[in-house]
């Protein structure tokens, strides 16, 4: 066996031994308050056939209690999903021209979410750059239309776009993985100390700090200005209502 044989080899087995460890997420993970489930999502897998890519910033979104979710004036055809039970994918259209991805969470009826905001691509990557040159130019695009790396999933409509996520795909359930989407496990823990931000992109309640993600990662959406924090202290359970009495 040649030394360049043997190298692809053992890439191979490391590869199949990571598959390997990969479990799917419980529908109890996701039973949780969004604020306890999203700082949780950070470094866990979101897969799809051959693509895969690591949750490395997400927003929480608290239902009705909170004046940027899509539940806050209550249950639409729109947004049914999130109303329905954890461990479903709620997808919507946004600006006419975008898709964005979440993971719908707490008990049945109470319509939390996080949002997916931006992914570490492992594997698959040929795959994402040409959905993202198809959903940048509604067909194939020359190989000078295809984004950085960094940029293949930084943000919720590139993620959507990688891993050609659309509005067929709402009310997946990632458990069971329909559609083949599902977010795994694969051993690594979620920060300890995860960077904290308002969320991006809201008018309504962009000042709580319900953004987390993986500080040091080149792949999030923004680059941070913010602190580090632990996850779902007390205080910021607080609805953005309360906030304002």
């Amino acid at each position: 066996m040649t030394a360049s044989s043997a190298s692809s080899a053992s890439a191979a087995t490391t590869a199949s031994a990571a598959s390997s460890r990969r479990r799917a997420l419980p529908r109890r993970f996701y039973a949780g308050d969004a604020l306890e489930v999203a700082p949780l999502l950070l470094n866990k897998v979101l897969v799809r056939g051959r693509r895969a890519g690591r949750i490395i910033e997400v927003e929480a979104y608290r239902g009705p209690e909170d004046p940027a979710s899509h539940a806050y004036r209550g249950p639409t055809r729109r947004n049914a999903t999130m109303f329905g039970p954890p461990g479903r994918l709620y997808v919507y259209f946004t600006y006419g021209m975008h898709w964005c991805a979440n993971a719908v969470c707490g008990p049945e009826g109470e319509a939390q979410a996080v949002l997916l905001r931006a992914l570490a691509p492992l594997s698959g990557l040929e795959e994402m750059r040409h959905s993202r040159v198809a959903g940048r130019s509604g067909r194939s695009g020359s190989p000078g239309n295809v984004p950085p790396d960094r940029l293949l999933a930084s943000g919720p409509a590139r993620l959507c776009q990688a891993f050609a996520i659309t509005g067929s795909d709402d009310g997946a359930d990632l458990v069971r993985g329909d559609g083949g989407l599902r977010v795994v496990d694969d051993g690594v823990p979620p920060p300890a100390r995860p960077g904290v931000s308002g969320r991006i992109g809201v008018t309504a309640a962009a000042e709580v700090p319900w953004r987390f993600f993986v500080l040091g990662e080149r792949h999030v959406s923004r680059a941070p200005s913010a602190r580090s924090g632990r996850p779902a202290t007390a205080s910021r359970r607080r609805s953005p209502t309360e906030r304002r009495r």
